[in-house]
């Protein structure tokens, strides 16, 4: 099998790592990719937003499959132009995708479906905003409607920090969609679906959004993550599954927009039980490379078994036992504005995926994103898994970079625990 990757980042590498090692696949290619994936994978320069692009690079370079990893191709109908052209393709066609790039739509879906997720109202006049704000809280919730690759939420007990962000959305054109707060340890399912409607579940994850330890700062796109979630009551991922995932799917195809890729389900374990934060239609990052760090499975027969409408015959997935834990390693200024162009050593290490990487001139490997490298550990355990990553993480040197050192402390520790 000849597999097409589209993206640049982390999750992207993860892909390509586990693809790889697939019998399988016997071409590989990753655009545009980044110096990391180039030691995998062919390298090809795409627009990766412009279906007509990666159409073009698709039929060339004859992919009997293609992998969209981030959101951006799949709302921009990146999708539906590869399977227009006869070639499989693993991600949602750009309806679908909606339940990512429209909170609101989103929402609309859940409450037909009857999945149990947060109150929420989509404020779109700075006029409203005031009386909507009085109707939530003590904590309160605000996202921005449309895509913010992860940075577009706010949670605070400060109502002007709230109103702050809420109006910064407004000015930009930007709907904004208020929620309940859901309380709870937080869990990231991602489900592998198929067009027929086949679920397959993955291993439950748990990420980390805050910037700093303690789950301090602002938002990111994800700081680390960890698998599997020790805390997690038995059967979690069939019970969501049942309850969530595939009552989604199904209101999903009544619509006339059924949805094939990856559902991603960030969910708040409540004392109710999971309800829904929000919906994603693509891998998420930094969850990726953890999961996919356990997987024993090809991949390659998995992904392409969901592109064509066969999930169903796949055998039952097959996991290595133990943990993998995940550390983003950030660069200077992220979740702002970051430094980019620092010469980066020590990342040509097992487990160091690339984010924001590229080759100078001269070969060396320069930071050019804000995440610039995921540090994947594994072990028997948690702890071990931990102590791995972060053994890893040390030998890697980027100048003024940042990351947190409290990834998957609270769950090795035996501290988290679900709601009464």
């Amino acid at each position: 099998m000849r597999v097409l990757v589209i993206g640049s980042g982390a999750r992207e590498h993860a892909l390509v790592l586990a693809l790889s090692k697939d019998p399988e696949v016997v071409a590989l290619a990753c655009a545009p990719g980044n110096a990391g994936t180039a030691a995998l994978a062919e390298t090809h320069g795409v627009d990766a937003v412009d279906p007509a692009a990666v159409v073009e690079l698709a039929v060339r370079w004859k992919a009997d499959l293609v992998v969209i990893g981030p959101e951006g191709p799949l709302v921009a109908g990146a999708a539906d132009a590869v399977r227009a052209a006869g070639v499989a393709c693993f991600g949602p066609g750009s309806e679908a995708a909606r339940i990512e790039g429209s909170k609101a739509f989103a929402k609309d879906v859940m409450t037909a479906a009857g999945v149990p997720t947060a109150h929420s109202e989509v404020v779109d006049n700075p006029g409203r905003l005031d009386a909507a704000l009085a109707r939530f809280g003590p904590t309160w919730v605000v996202k921005d409607d449309g895509l913010a690759a992860g940075k577009g939420v706010v949670v605070t007990k400060d109502l002007r920090a709230a109103r702050a962000h809420a109006m910064t959305l407004l000015d930009g054109g930007h709907p904004v969609l208020l929620e309940s707060f859901l309380d709870g340890p937080e869990v990231s399912l991602f489900c592998v679906v198929d067009p027929a409607g086949a679920v397959v579940p993955l291993l439950p994850a748990q990420d980390f959004k805050r910037v700093g330890d303690g789950d301090a700062g602002p938002n990111t796109g994800g700081m680390g993550a960890y698998t599997p979630l020790p805390w997690a009551p038995d059967g979690l991922a069939d019970d969501v599954v049942e309850r969530i995932v595939r009552p989604v799917v199904d209101e999903m195809a009544r619509r006339g927009t059924p949805f094939s890729g990856l559902l991603y389900a960030g969910l708040a374990m409540t004392s109710k039980g999971p309800e829904v934060i929000e919906f994603n239609c693509r891998f998420g990052d930094p969850e990726t490379q953890a999961v996919l760090a356990l997987l024993r499975s090809p991949l390659s027969t998995l992904l392409h078994a969901a592109a064509t409408g066969t999930l169903a015959a796949h055998p039952p997935l097959e996991w290595e036992p133990g943990s993998a834990v995940t550390v983003v390693i950030a660069a200077d200024g992220y979740p702002g504005r970051p430094r980019t162009g620092d010469v980066i050593t020590g990342a040509e290490g097992e487990g160091v995926l690339h984010a924001g990487t590229r080759r100078r001139d001269d070969g060396a490997l320069v930071s050019a994103g804000g995440r610039v490298l995921a540090v994947v550990g594994t072990g028997p355990d948690l702890r071990t898994a931990r102590a791995d990553a972060y053994h890893r993480v040390d030998a890697v040197h980027l100048p003024g970079s940042h990351h947190r050192t409290d990834i998957a402390l609270r769950a090795a520790d035996g501290e988290i625990t679900l709601p009464g």
